[in-house]
């Protein structure tokens, strides 16, 4: 099923294909949450932290392939938006291309550096062997990965977002059975958590491959539509590959912190996985309005209806905010509470990492605002094409990471780490603003001197 996100109420379209992929997106941190806990409570606290340990290593290549895929639904969206459905098929079909290449590129060259790259982060000695056991099997999963985020990007291009959501309901069981059965019966540690999550995420996508097949005649190619277009590829590449980079610049600032929290010893990088596993289940669904909307600009520029992205960002603002100041009022209050699950209470350090955790929670929770506006307007720029300036934020918030984990983890500890991503956010947030309001201005001159011409 495909939704033209063109006509309509704003808000109600995008809250309708919103709140499946907050579901799915929740449902998918729910089951990674069930990794972590089922590690923290039936293997150890170092293996707990080994596994959070690498999370800044799995987002640089994980994200950077979700990205490229993300980013090359873009164009995909335009066209249908625009009803230009050969042109959308054809754009289809060499994204699909580009995506096996970067497979090809990617898995090898993640699997040769894996350990010359954590030996590079300094990760402690007694959790190495937990970590690289966990990364290389989620890097030789990459080809999976890459083959259900563009799947799913598609469909979501398409307005489509309960397919991908039912089907990863679906894997999300079965990753849970699997983490059981791997970690607890078969004694697996951290790698059964790894092998479990890749085998999920196949069943995903060929789910969504299975569904497209039987039920979405609007993508069958016909045989003038297989072909490789480079410039297509050219222009697919434009957005996709700065959105990629995006996320791994990102990625390197979370590097580059984790290397320096790695420095402070097992207990700081246990009370660090544990606040940010919560956190990035809380910010899910700010990301996913943010995500939503990238779709809804996408469409409605290839419709050429800039007042309606104007009118579509100013009601997902409103909605931004009212999760915000409920979910950091409960993140305040309750946030060690959360935490608990995943640290057994006979742990070294455990009132130490508590601790910890409780002041990293209630000093980020302040700053949600700022990383839900970010959220927005980085997610709309993308969608409307401008993928290459939000290169610049990235760059902003890398630079931010890296003053703080340079200048000041190793003078202030801990105290450091906890301030390193409201920074980032926030000097990256006031660029987006800046970014959108220029470039929505040049938009609505290009579009009413057509209208002019015209």
């Amino acid at each position: 099923m495909t939704k033209d996100m063109t006509s309509g109420k704003p808000l109600k379209l995008i809250l309708a294909f919103c709140l499946p992929m907050v579901c799915g997106n929740l449902f998918q941190q729910f089951y990674n949450m069930i990794d972590s806990i089922i590690v923290g409570q039936y293997v150890n606290v170092q293996a707990f932290s080994a596994v959070g340990s690498v999370g800044s290593v799995y987002f640089l290549v994980i994200g950077t392939a979700t990205g490229v895929c993300s980013g090359f639904s873009i164009p995909i969206a335009q066209r249908f938006g625009a009803e230009d459905y050969s042109g959308m098929r054809k754009t289809v079909y060499n994204s699909i291309l580009l995506s096996v290449a970067i497979a090809l590129i990617l898995t090898p060259l993640t699997v040769v550096f894996c350990k010359p790259l954590l030996n590079l982060m300094d990760t402690p000695s007694d959790l190495f062997d937990y970590a690289y056991s966990y990364i290389i099997i989620i890097f030789l999963g990459i080809p999976v990965t890459i083959f259900f985020n563009m799947l799913s990007s598609i469909l979501r291009a398409l307005g489509d977002s309960k397919t991908p959501l039912k089907y990863l309901l679906i894997s999300s069981a079965i990753n849970i059975l699997l983490d059981l059965v791997f970690i607890i019966a078969f004694k697996l540690e951290a790698a059964g958590a790894a092998a479990a999550t890749v085998i999920s995420q196949l069943i995903s996508g060929l789910l969504c491959f299975i569904y497209i097949k039987r039920n979405l005649p609007i993508l069958s190619l016909d045989k003038d539509e297989r072909i490789i277009d480079f410039s297509l590829m050219k222009e697919i590449l434009a957005i996709g590959l700065p959105m990629a980079f995006q996320f791994s610049i990102t990625a390197c600032g979370s590097i580059i912190l984790q290397t320096a929290v790695n420095s402070l010893g097992s207990s700081a990088v246990a009370a660090t996985t544990a606040s940010t596993k919560i956190q990035t289940v809380i910010v899910q669904p700010m990301e996913t309005l943010g995500v939503t909307m990238a779709t809804y600009g996408g469409q409605n520029l290839g419709a050429k209806k800039i007042d309606r992205i104007q009118i579509g960002i100013r009601q997902a603002f409103i909605v931004q905010m009212i999760y915000v100041i409920v979910i950091s009022s409960v993140i305040f209050f309750f946030g060690e509470s959360i935490a608990r699950i995943f640290i057994k209470s006979d742990s070294a350090d455990y009132v130490q990492i508590m601790l910890n955790v409780k002041h990293y929670l209630r000093v980020t929770c302040l700053f949600y605002p700022i990383l839900g506006v970010l959220f927005l307007f980085r997610n709309l720029l993308q969608g409307l094409g401008f993928s290459a300036v939000t290169l610049l934020a990235g760059l902003v918030e890398l630079i931010s990471r890296c003053v703080i984990s340079f200048g000041f983890v190793y003078r202030f500890g801990f105290n450091a780490v906890v301030y390193a991503s409201p920074a980032a956010w926030s000097s990256a947030g006031i660029l987006l603003v800046i970014l959108y309001a220029i470039k929505m201005s040049g938009i609505k001159k290009t579009y009413l001197s057509k209208d002019s011409v015209t």
